[in-house]
């Protein structure tokens, strides 16, 4: 579509993952350069350079299948905050979506909600991002095996009902990424009943998406992920399972922030987080 913004937006290639990364460290986020890679690579990205073209701005629309794409990494240099930047982005990556015949979501902060409101986002639920630096296993019958290679065509069919979105480039991504943070639970008759997989960060290990038959299940692949390797740890976790936070607290994790889901439109089952257990990322979906 032909760009009417007034303000000066510029599409972000991923061969600029490494000059725009510098966005998402000075703002104190988890994100590291192959996030930006990848994000940018599956994703559109727009934003703003200084007059040296280094950037001074960023966002990122990343498609989830055909109807659901997931807007993120809004950010604004300190110098141009205040300035309608931002929202300039943001109206930017929306006229992308809606071009694109799908609904927009997005993870809000408490500073960001009252913003996206009167743009017409609703809530869905409440997300709770947890700190932790070490975790036990989950005393549970629960048998969790790794992931394996095998397992990828299996992974992106049992996601789709149950997290609402199509994402098998992203699941792919995480499963080959980490791998000693992919690990699953088979169901009698050769099915999936689970799956997590994870990322490194910039400062902490992020662990998600968790998706699972039911609670126990979930809980017992976050136990495994979170006890196989070393920390520290994010994970975001929808605020409806309470024996997930209650886990977490047993391991000394602390909260201290929150966003809410929340779309421009209706994504079937995407209201609905009782299988998912967390979640990728406010910036992955």
């Amino acid at each position: 579509m032909a760009n009417t913004d007034p303000l000066p937006i510029v599409p972000i290639d991923a061969a600029e993952s490494e000059a725009v990364w510098p966005l998402s460290i000075e703002a104190g986020w988890n994100q590291n350069l192959a996030d930006w890679r990848f994000m940018l690579g599956a994703g559109r990205g727009f934003g703003l350079r200084n007059a040296d073209g280094t950037w001074e701005a960023s966002s990122l629309v990343l498609p989830l299948g055909q109807k659901l794409a997931w807007i993120s990494m809004v950010l604004v240099t300190k110098g141009r905050r205040r300035g309608g930047v931002g929202t300039g982005l943001l109206k930017r990556c929306i006229a992308e979506v809606q071009d694109g015949g799908a609904v927009a979501g997005l993870d809000a902060t408490e500073q960001g909600r009252p913003i996206y409101l009167p743009l017409g986002f609703r809530d869905l639920y409440t997300i709770k991002r947890w700190h932790f630096d070490n975790a036990q296993d989950v005393a549970s019958s629960v048998v969790v095996r790794p992931f394996t290679m095998a397992d990828l065509p299996r992974l992106a069919l049992y996601d789709r009902p149950l997290s609402g979105m199509e994402r098998p480039t992203l699941l792919a991504h995480l499963a080959m990424r980490r791998p000693d943070l992919a690990w699953v639970v088979d169901a009698p008759g050769g099915r999936l009943a689970g799956f997590t997989l994870g990322r490194e960060g910039r400062m902490a290990s992020s662990i998600g998406p968790v998706v699972a038959d039911n609670e126990e299940i979930g809980l017992a692949l976050l136990g495994k992920a979170a006890s196989s390797v070393a920390g520290p740890f994010i994970i975001d976790v929808p605020e409806t399972h309470a024996r997930v936070r209650q886990y977490l607290e047993a391991q000394g994790a602390v909260s201290p922030r929150g966003y809410m889901r929340m779309t421009l439109g209706t994504s079937k089952g995407l209201d609905d987080p009782g299988h998912v257990f967390a979640l990728a990322g406010p910036e992955l979906g």
